[in-house]
């Protein structure tokens, strides 16, 4: 969006103005007006919004839980870490000795190309041929589970790591966060080829409800379904649901919202996945059929 010369002037003298003391408005409500007033796109405006959410979030907060991390043990092959590669899109799996309290390497899919295809042969190597994987590990990143997020982005930006492993007060795995975590946290999901397809965002289910996806817009759901949601702050119905909790919701969670039911069918630690809508208009039901 193209700003006229004066509303970018005074978009910048409320910058000056908070940085030089002479405006006690939190530096939020100088963006949300310059967003209001069109000075900044609703997009951007949202983004700096959640570059300041960093600073008062933790690591425990965005990582992903000890129990859903995927990993291998030390004495696996080569061969079963390609195929652990192949089968969860990840290209960097944490090694353990024991359990995934003890994580002591990680391994980097870009590393087990030269084993798996060396330079000059013309057939993989045979599983007798395979190094171990103490000698492709690389050593992982440790942070606590409290540590800043806005901490966090700028050590991976320092250090050129995408990975770190999140340990407890008693030095325990408690999760595993990535440099696309954080970023998620800014832009919004980030979806790649291994990431699972998505269906349609409201579907009509066979009673009197429908069955939507935790990102679809506040905006459509008001457009195909005339429940009426407005917010400052997210832009989805998941996020929504979650500002109303001020957590992620868990799956079967209930919330009343202008004379609707809205149930989480679906979500995980970071977002909700769906969620199932009723009472539902008949005449809305019909347009969406």
């Amino acid at each position: 969006m193209r700003v006229d010369d004066s509303s970018e002037g005074n978009l910048w003298t409320s910058i000056r103005n908070f940085f030089s003391g002479k405006s006690s408005d939190p530096i939020e409500d100088v963006i949300k007006e310059a967003r209001d007033e069109q000075q900044l796109g609703a997009d951007i405006a949202l983004m700096l919004l959640n570059v300041l959410k960093l600073g008062r979030s933790q690591v425990r907060e965005v990582m992903i839980p000890r129990t859903d991390i995927d990993c291998i043990e030390e004495d696996s092959s080569i061969v079963e870490v390609a195929q652990m590669i192949i089968e969860s899109g990840h290209s960097r799996i944490p090694v353990y000795r024991k359990n995934k309290d003890l994580i002591i390497g990680i391994i980097h899919a870009k590393d087990l190309l030269p084993v798996l295809l060396p330079q000059g042969e013309a057939e993989p190597r045979q599983p007798e041929q395979e190094v171990a994987l103490k000698d492709l590990m690389r050593a992982p990143l440790f942070v606590p589970e409290t540590k800043n997020v806005k901490s966090m982005l700028l050590e991976f930006q320092s250090k050129k790591i995408h990975l770190a492993i999140a340990i407890d007060e008693y030095g325990g795995t408690s999760g595993l966060i990535t440099f696309e975590d954080v970023l998620e946290e800014i832009v919004g999901e980030i979806e790649d080829e291994y990431d699972t397809p998505k269906g349609e965002e409201i579907t009509v289910l066979e009673d009197e409800s429908c069955l939507v996806s935790g990102r679809t817009s506040l905006e459509d759901l008001r457009e195909q379904l005339s429940i009426d949601i407005t917010s400052e702050y997210v832009e989805t119905i998941g996020g929504y649901l979650t500002e109303k909790a001020g957590r992620v919701p868990q799956i079967g969670e209930v919330f009343e919202v202008n004379a609707y039911t809205f149930q989480v069918k679906d979500a995980d630690n970071k977002q909700v996945q769906s969620i199932v809508v009723y009472p539902v208009p008949a005449c809305k039901k019909e347009s969406l059929s």
